[in-house]
This record gives structure tokens, sequence and C-alpha cells, in this order.
């Protein structure tokens, strides 16, 4: 099942708590994510600074728990929105 997790912000949490540190750390996890296929695209909104990503898990909950990993959310800096999606089903109107 693909889900899109749309990052969201943690009230409370102040900029200087993502350090040059974490940042690399959590970069170098999502790479690790991306070349284990569960990270199918990883991208940042243009008009806030937040990541949206596309996961490849078995259900939203795998998505949750795979999220979990990811440094910046193991320490409760961020969030995600998860939405699961399907294929799209109206190609089939061109064939009936």
């Amino acid at each position: 099942m693909r889900v899109l997790a749309v990052e969201r912000a943690v009230p409370g949490v102040a900029d200087e708590q993502f350090t040059p540190r974490l940042a690399a750390a959590e970069a170098r996890r999502v790479w690790e994510l991306y070349q284990a296929g569960s990270i199918r695209e990883v991208s940042f909104r243009a008009d806030e600074p937040a990541a949206v990503l596309i996961l490849e898990c078995d259900d939203v909950e795998a998505a949750r728990a795979l999220l979990a990993t990811l440094p910046l959310a193991a320490a409760g800096f961020i969030a995600f929105e998860m939405i699961p999606l399907r294929a799209y089903p109206g190609f089939a109107r061109l064939f009936s």
C-alpha cells in the first residue's frame, strides 16, 4: 500500500532544537529507508518547510512505525499526517 505522509510541526518545538547533527542523522535514516524501498519519494513543500513522503508499506500503521524510526520523529520534533492511497480507477472508463 502507498501512504502519503505530510510532515506537521509540533507545537512548542524551537528551531534551535533542529541541530546539524540531528539533521544529518535524519537525512541518513531517510536515505536508508529510500534504499530499502520503503520511502518511494521524498520532497519538500514549496510553500512551507515541511517534508512530503510517499511510502510503500503494508498499511498505515506500518508506515507510522517506519516514520517513528526517523530521528526527528523519535525526538518528538515532527509528526506526520498519514493518508492511505489507492490506484486511480478512472482509466477503466476508457475501456468499458
